[in-house]
């Protein structure tokens, strides 16, 4: 059977859709329109998805049908005429990505359709992982196109994704501003699997038979409906039974595939090029003489559809291909009424109109394409002339352009003047005079400007390690033995010095690798320093030694249990298992007791009750994170011989991050480097902020007492941020830098620059402005940023959604920023980092780790093991959670056994989907290593930054610190800086950080300030 389907609509859910589109109204309009199958739309979409549950019941093979009591309703309320069709249901959802791929922002709608409600629930639970899929119907997720195919297809049979509107300038596959050159490069490997693309309102086949790649497409167009009365503006035709798989396969192969019912494409928003704030427009050729910029203000055009196919056409003129469908084109008959009548199309007179139509010739597509002209005509001259017209394909064409629907007509305007019988059924209407069309400037041809291209200069060469490191940098990685201090700024390649550093020394100063000990913090750090050095020194990187402070004690008390009083198979708890224990000792398990423990045990001044919870630890064969260091120092400290046989096997010490160390970790390190040692210790005391944690920036400060004689280098070079940046961080620093003579020089372009400072009226609008901000930046996220002129389409910066922070000084500024992304309907992961051990899942997945199990590899093992655990009948999606993010842990570990240690010890694992790009929500303590194009600090208030309680003044010290806490946020930006507080915050007033008094001239103002009852203060000056 021949059917007409419209496979790309939306809900009520989806942002600027119409409060009409539920199930019945479009079963109604369907049904109006002569529409058989229709696509869901949004079934992401927690409330949508529960509504078709409810509502729609399973017909053919993959296919429902609205309920039977609320169907019978709907055909009640239509004419005999358009009543007796049956309409189908088919789930499907429409997706936005935005992401970078080769330092390029891409933005690309995706329409995906599932089979059934268990393959959407398969979707929602891996997309529900990566972005919030309740603020919007049709949600914006920063996600690979790739990677959302393959989600697609591991849904289920039969789960397929179709490239939708692919010409759509701002968002689409082949768009202009932010797509591929072809279908296969976004996809990858994965391209296989897509076998169908839809064309949109500012294309048809035609335009698309120019370029030979699409052939093996099949073409298809559906309306992108935003309320229930546009159903149908374009369609796919289907010759298959109804069935899903059938019309898949009609798809894939193009049996059964019978075309398409299109806009005129003049009429789509985006065919020709041009600039809607100027109001000009261009055809490719004329956009091509004045270089794609606007004449009028000089900013970029919006290059549209039309030119794009024929930047990427490879025929001079389409050519059809073999058993390619054939399609026609065709004007809404709301607005072939409309031009007739002389009102608009959802005027009371046209739509009464077409009800007196469709109650005589059935629904509306058939009017336009096979009703007779002559029965037409018979009712009204006019009408029947438009539709013979309208069939040859005899239309006026105003192109649309940025945004602007073009405007297609049937007639000249002095037709309608002269005809007087142009009304239906005898209204004898007449055409009232046309309204003036907008102006639309066409301007005059300017030469193309030459811009003659920067011609690099080479640097020569020497054939070492150390080219390519600035002066700085080279002095630092090329010092020879002794004790060496490297003061690095923020941005000033901490990291490569070091790395450098230690490959000089074994691969240009014949080093033995076995002897060079490298120590960070975290075992992400480890990781990125072993991965450069490999690449640097790959056949020594193996022999090298990269530890954490924990991971290098681990390595000690394995090799001396019987010493330090362990049996060789000591397990290690994690904080679930002091917890435990801890409540043993104490009756309550409380894990502010536990801090409190940990704390002391790392300062030196375990208590009483320290010395009770390590006994019960000892009872059971255990010890605690904070053992790994303490043992190592108890027995070196015991028994020197043996650290000097540790002395003797790392002659060569690196620390990074020195600034952090705490008292346990210093003795170890004292321990093991002599005060004239080869010992190097780099970091930056501007930047110590884990006080909290027991570090003591004392120790850095001291570092030329303890290790004499100690050279001293300074990096001052940043690669990261640009002037404006750096200005401000200096003068916020100054009052109480720990660097004399601080110095940080900028290096590198980094593009438009901008220090702003916001005041907000509270921490709701607070989090809109930087919700805004963002979107103003990424050049929107949305349709509807752009058409609302919200955004400014110019503002794009190249940005996705990874290259945004907002930092806050606590936990409990999130609530608000959260709530806002969600409106917004932007994809934002507030960050953290878990205990593995303690997320959900985990510890069954584990302990089924303990049976003998299938799979070489750990990764294969944790999998059965999954797979067991899920057989007891635990819930589907913890397990599945519990394997994504064991799986990075998994894959790096060679056994169970080093699995289990790692686990316990309480590796941090980041929670985000690593699929996912997202803006990141940290504390300004989470965000220290990271760095961002775009920073925003919020929570720029007395109170919160610098913290303190009410009524209390914080000590010198701690006050020192939280300046250094914003020095820290403030240099974790590259292009853009936002600081912004607020005059009230969880119904308190607020006063901006004192902090602000010092950030020198660098800032200009954002937004309106606040008005208040007393006088304001003194406003930042403008740039």
């Amino acid at each position: 059977m021949r059917f007409v389907a419209d496979l790309h609509i939306h809900s009520k859910y989806s942002r600027a859709c119409s409060k009409d589109c539920d199930l019945e109204q479009l079963t109604w309009w369907a049904r109006r329109k002569g529409i058989t199958l229709v696509g869901t739309g949004d079934f992401t979409h927690p409330a949508w998805f529960e509504h078709l549950r409810e509502n729609l019941v399973p017909a053919e093979p993959g296919l429902f049908r609205l309920r039977e009591d609320l169907d019978a309703g709907i055909q009640r309320r239509l004419p005999p005429a358009c009543a007796t069709s049956a309409v189908r249901f088919m789930l499907s959802v429409e997706i936005s990505t935005i992401y970078k791929r080769a330092e390029r922002t891409r933005k690309v709608h995706h329409l995906i359709y599932v089979p059934d409600f268990e393959a959407a629930e398969k979707v929602n639970q891996s997309l529900g992982r990566i972005g919030n899929l309740g603020s919007d119907g049709r949600p914006i997720l920063g996600l690979d196109s790739r990677d959302l195919l393959e989600i697609t297809l591991e849904s289920g049979d039969g789960s397929y994704l179709v490239p939708a509107h692919v010409w759509t300038p701002w968002f689409a596959v082949l768009g202009s501003k932010s797509g591929f050159d072809a279908i296969d490069d976004c996809y990858a490997d994965l391209s296989d699997h897509i076998f169908a693309v839809e064309t949109g309102l500012s294309s048809d086949p035609e335009m698309n038979w120019k370029i030979s790649a699409l052939d093996k497409y099949r073409l298809v167009s559906n309306s992108d409906a935003h309320s229930p009365p546009m159903l149908g503006r374009e369609a796919t035709l289907f010759d298959t039974g109804l069935d899903y798989f059938a019309l898949k396969r009609a798809l894939e192969t193009g049996q059964g595939h019978a075309g398409s019912i299109e806009f005129f494409p003049e009429e789509g928003k985006y065919h020709v090029d041009g600039h809607r704030k100027c109001g000009v427009r261009m055809e490719p050729g004329e956009t091509r003489a004045h270089g794609g910029v606007c004449p009028e203000c000089g900013k970029p055009l919006t290059v549209g559809v039309l030119s794009r196919v024929e930047d990427l056409a490879d025929r001079a003129e389409a050519v059809r291909p073999p058993g390619a469908a054939e399609f026609s084109s065709l004007v809404p008959l709301p607005e072939i009424m409309s031009e007739i009548l002389g009102v608009g199309p959802k005027s009371k007179k046209v739509l009464g109109e077409i009800d007196k139509l469709t109650a005589t010739f059935g629904p509306e597509l058939s009017i336009l394409r096979e009703v007779p002209a002559g029965d037409l005509e018979a009712r009204s001259p006019l009408l029947g002339e438009a539709v013979r017209r309208l069939r040859r394909g005899e239309v006026i064409r105003e192109a649309g352009y940025d945004g602007e629907y073009g405007v297609i007509r049937l007639f000249e305007p002095a037709e309608l003047k002269r005809s007087t019988t142009i009304g239906l059924f005898d209204d004898g209407l007449f055409a009232p005079e046309p309204a003036p069309e907008k102006p639309v400037r066409k301007p005059a041809a300017v030469p193309v400007p030459v811009v003659e291209p920067v011609v690099p200069q080479a640097i020569p060469a020497t054939g070492s390690l150390l080219d390519g490191l600035d002066p700085d940098q080279r002095e630092a990685a090329g010092s020879g033995g002794g004790p060496l201090l490297i003061i690095a700024g923020p941005g000033t390649g901490k990291t490569r010095t070091l790395t450098h550093r230690i490959a000089h020394l074994v691969s240009e100063r014949d080093i033995p690798p076995e002897q060079c000990l490298a120590i960070t913090f975290t075992r992400r750090a480890a990781e990125e320093m072993a991965e450069r050095l490999q690449a640097l020194v790959p056949g020594h990187a193996a022999k090298l030694t990269i530890a954490t402070f924990h991971s290098l004690g681990v390595r000690i008390l394995r090799e001396q249990h019987d010493r330090a009083g362990l049996s060789a198979g000591f397990g290690i708890a994690n904080q679930a298992r002091q917890l435990e224990i801890l409540t043993g000792v104490t009756g309550d398990a409380d894990r502010r007791a536990l801090a409190e423990i940990s704390r002391n045990r790392r300062t030196g001044t375990a208590d009483e009750l320290a010395q009770r919870y390590t006994k019960a630890l000892r009872q059971q064969d255990l010890v605690d994170f904070d053992d790994l260091v303490a043992l190592p120092v108890a027995l070196l400290e015991a028994e020197p011989e043996l650290a000097v046989l540790y002395r003797e096997r790392y002659r060569w010490i690196s620390v990074d991050e020195y600034q952090d160390v705490d008292e346990q970790q210093y003795r170890l390190l004292r321990l093991l480097a002599p005060a004239s040692g080869n010992l190097t210790a780099i970091g930056d005391p501007d930047q110590a902020i884990y006080r909290f944690r027991g570090a003591d920036v004392g120790f850095f400060l001291r570092f030329q007492e303890d290790f004499a004689p100690a050279r001293t280098v300074q990096l001052t070079r940043n690669y990261r941020s640009n002037p404006h940046i750096l200005g401000t961080a200096l003068h916020a620093i100054a009052p109480g830098t720990l660097v004399p003579g601080r110095e940080l020089r900028p290096y590198g372009e980094h593009g438009d620059a901008l220090v702003g400072v916001h005041h907000a009226a509270d921490d709701r609008a607070e989090a809109s402005f930087v919700a805004r901000t963002i979107d103003q930046l990424l050049g929107g996220a949305s349709f509807h940023s752009l058409d609302s002129g919200r955004v400014d389409s110019d503002g794009t910066q190249g940005l996705g959604f990874s290259d945004f922070a907002v930092l806050y000084r606590t936990d409990r500024q999130a609530r608000a920023l959260l709530d806002a992304f969600a409106q917004a309907g932007l994809p934002v992961q507030k960050r953290s980092h878990d205990r593995l051990a303690e997320r959900p899942g985990v510890e069954e997945i584990v302990a089924e780790l303990a049976h003998p199990g299938e799979g070489t590899t750990v990764a294969e093992r944790v999998r059965h093991a999954a797979d067991a655990v899920l057989a007891r009948g635990a819930e589907e999606s913890v397990v599945r959670t519990a394997v994504d993010v064991l799986k990075p842990l998994a894959r790096r570990c060679g056994d169970v056994a080093q699995f289990r240690t790692e686990l316990a010890m309480g590796v941090e694992v980041d929670t985000w989907d690593p699929r996912a790009d997202r803006v990141s929500l940290l504390t300004l303590h989470a965000s220290k290593g990271l760095e961002f194009p775009v920073v925003f600090v919020v929570g720029c208030e007395d109170g919160l930054l610098p913290l303190r309680w009410p009524g209390a003044e914080p000590p010198d010290e701690e006050l020192a610190e939280e300046r250094r806490l914003l020095f820290v946020g403030i240099t974790r930006a590259q292009r853009h800086l936002y600081l912004s507080h607020a005059a009230e915050r969880g119904g308190r007033r607020a006063r901006r950080s004192r902090f602000f008094a010092d950030l020198g001239d660098e800032v200009e103002r954002i937004g309106e300030a606040v008005p208040r009852a007393r006088p304001r203060e003194t406003q930042l000056r403008l740039l």
